[in-house]
């Protein structure tokens, strides 16, 4: 497997990661992620831990079972609302969130 082009997009980094079904697969390509993680200056520690959480992240767009599966695979949740298996929020909760998260005061400001 080659490594990811140092300017690949998100869509184009986790968009195939959502159609992985089996372990082995899923490994493979979360030390792919990692790997290119790691090559913009983090730890391998940090590195995983960014991947799961952009993993989890980005498989909360797509539908329950895909999420379910994804985050199995990837031993990663999303990280606002959690597992799947566990909640899934409303349209209305993820708004909320969102606007919530948007107005926060950042610790730099």
């Amino acid at each position: 497997m080659d490594d990811f082009a140092p300017s690949i997009t998100i869509r184009d980094k986790y968009g195939p990661a959502m159609e992985i079904k089996d372990q082995a697969a899923a490994d493979a390509y979360f030390e792919r992620c990692v790997r290119h993680s790691m090559s913009h200056g983090r730890t391998r520690a940090e590195a995983e831990k960014v991947e799961r959480e952009n993993l989890g992240y980005y498989a909360g767009y797509y539908d329950d079972e895909t999420r379910v599966r994804v985050e199995a695979l990837f031993a990663c949740a999303h990280p606002v609302f959690g597992k799947a298996a566990e909640h899934t929020p409303t349209a209305e909760e993820a708004l909320c969130a969102g606007v919530r998260m948007a107005t926060e005061k950042k610790p730099s400001q």
